[in-house]
């Protein structure tokens, strides 16, 4: 195994298994962003994405490969030549990269999924980790269904892994299934019968199914994993994957327990888990460990005076540890810019000074609206300047008007790219519904609301409010999101946002046609 025996790696699949979440797809720059976010963090791997999927993923994965330094950068394949070959070439450009294959295992995989006999998964797996290793030195294997495995033959194939070249073998609970004690025993009885199994680091891959998947990660790495799989604020298919936030800082947390170290700088879990939930449009809820708004949050009068007295009364971690600021009301209109970088770099984020000064502008804009300011505020505000969707359409101006029992009109004037400003008027049952109709109207795009929802970003009756819209056009869904104390303005930005990524993809395909006709006219030149 690796020569630090007490080191935890944690392999971040955020922008692969989390991504495959409904409604978490991210764009390059999406995946550009969290990537570097994951590196400043300190991930030992990044799993940039599973290349075979698609044309964008293998792009994302390129790009991933060439911008991003630090971390081992890996891509998914499954156990085929093409998979492999398509993983290898999109990694060609990382310094440290790493080929994953992987192969259900299960009866009910091989049955039903795979139609495929034991002695023919064997050879597949071999097959699969030889060619990856031809073209990698790093290669993990994973049998999927791992824990609905008969053992002996989980163990056969894991051990002809390691042979065929095979340097981390991950066993994953595919569908959250398995208990710790269960689980535990499952990487017990590999350790002691697979041959070269201590040539190789143990990694384990949990999905929350029965909402274990943090417990069933801590209990393998008792039983001797030392590779721990898991998502940003746990996102994933289904229930999600393993929280990362939450595997690490029970690792910090119970260190005499674990005995083991990794290598995350948790300062940054806070601000990463915020930039994650930004650009998936998922929001944290107020009671999830670690990062949630609740988790340093006491209500209880005893809980109060005991924190007062000393903290470690009812909080086992301090919220420093993981970038969580206690000031909730620092900043206001009066306030100067050093203030407003200090309180921005407290929470976590980094800006360049041209998207500082952008931010404290909004930042003054808000403060003349808001009686108090929070740290949420604040974040809201850098989140919206680091992720807003590049497009040609922008708000000029938006009037409203609404009467109980009656029907409302909205007008909106949009601005082009290309200096057109257009105006449109529209009606529909409510003033949010007339905006969308209106910009609708003004853009020529037409789409199907899916989901909208407005939440509140900071508290009082002023709050800055967070509207999340999801469309589907052309059989694709899309999803924006905007911040704003008015309701009616961030659900109207929301959708622009909405449009502005449509007209994007549209342009990418013209693009795309346009260099694949480029390359056919290339080739009959030849």
């Amino acid at each position: 195994m690796a020569a630090e025996p007490d080191k935890v790696l944690i392999f971040d699949t955020t922008l692969r298994d989390g991504e495959q979440a409904p409604g978490c797809s991210m764009t390059r720059p999406e995946k550009l962003r969290v990537a570097r976010a994951l590196a400043e963090l300190g991930v030992d791997v990044i799993e940039a994405g599973f290349p075979a999927a698609s044309k964008g993923d293998w792009e994302s994965v390129q790009a991933v490969s060439r911008e991003v330094h630090g971390p081992i950068i890996a891509a998914l394949a499954r156990c085929n030549r093409e998979d492999i070959e398509l993983a290898a070439r999109a990694l060609a450009d990382a310094p440290r990269r790493r080929v994953h294959v992987f192969l259900a295992t299960s009866a009910i995989h091989r049955q039903y999924k795979l139609n495929m006999a034991e002695e023919q998964i064997l050879r597949a797996a071999v097959e699969g980790v030889q060619r990856a290793r031809e073209l990698c030195d790093d290669v993990e294997f994973s049998p999927e269904d791992a824990s609905r495995t008969e053992l002996e033959f989980l163990a056969q194939v894991v051990e002809a892994a390691i042979e065929a070249g095979a340097s981390t073998v991950n066993i994953p609970d595919t569908v959250g299934y398995t208990v710790p004690d269960e689980f535990a025993e499952l990487f017990r009885y590999l350790r002691k019968n697979v041959r070269g199994i201590e040539r190789v680091r143990l990694s384990v891959h949990c999905h929350d199914d029965l909402g274990m998947a943090v417990a069933n990660s801590l209990t393998a790495v008792v039983a001797g994993a030392r590779q721990i799989e898991c998502t940003i604020n746990g996102i994933g298919e289904r229930a999600g994957n393993c929280s990362l936030e939450e595997v690490v800082m029970a690792l910090k947390t119970r260190a005499a327990f674990f005995n083991v170290t990794t290598g995350i700088q948790t300062t940054r879990l806070y601000p990463t888990s915020r930039l994650v939930s930004s650009i998936t449009a998922m929001p944290v809820p107020r009671n999830k460990a670690v990062v949630g708004e609740n988790a340093f949050a006491h209500e209880a009068g005893i809980h109060q005076h005991g924190v007062i007295k000393h903290y470690s009364t009812y909080e086992i971690m301090r919220p420093e540890d993981v970038g969580l600021s206690r000031s909730h009301l620092i900043l206001g209109k009066h306030s100067g810019r050093h203030a407003f970088r200090e309180r921005v770099r407290a929470l976590g984020f980094e800006l360049e000074e041209s998207e500082l000064n952008q931010v404290f502008e909004e930042f003054k804009a808000l403060a003349d609206r808001k009686k108090e300011l929070f740290d949420g505020d604040i974040e809201a505000l850098v989140l919206r300047a680091e992720g807003a969707a590049a497009g040609p359409w922008s708000l000029a101006e938006l009037e409203t008007h609404a009467v109980t029992q009656g029907t409302a009109s909205a007008k909106v004037r949009l601005r082009h790219a290309d200096g057109r400003l257009i105006e449109h008027t529209a009606e529909g049952d409510g003033p949010v519904d007339a905006a969308f109709k209106a910009i609708e109207a003004a853009t020529g795009i037409g789409v199907m609301l899916r989901k909208f929802e407005v939440r509140g970003v900071t508290e009082g009756e002023d709050a800055q409010g967070e509207a999340l819209v999801y469309v589907e056009y052309n059989q694709r869904t899309y999803r924006g999101s905007s911040v704003s104390t008015n309701i009616v303005e961030s659900s109207s930005k929301a959708f622009l946002e909405v449009i502005n990524r449509i007209e994007q993809a549209a342009a990418a395909g013209n693009r795309s046609r346009e260099e694949r006709t480029a390359a056919a006219h290339a080739a009959s030149t030849l």
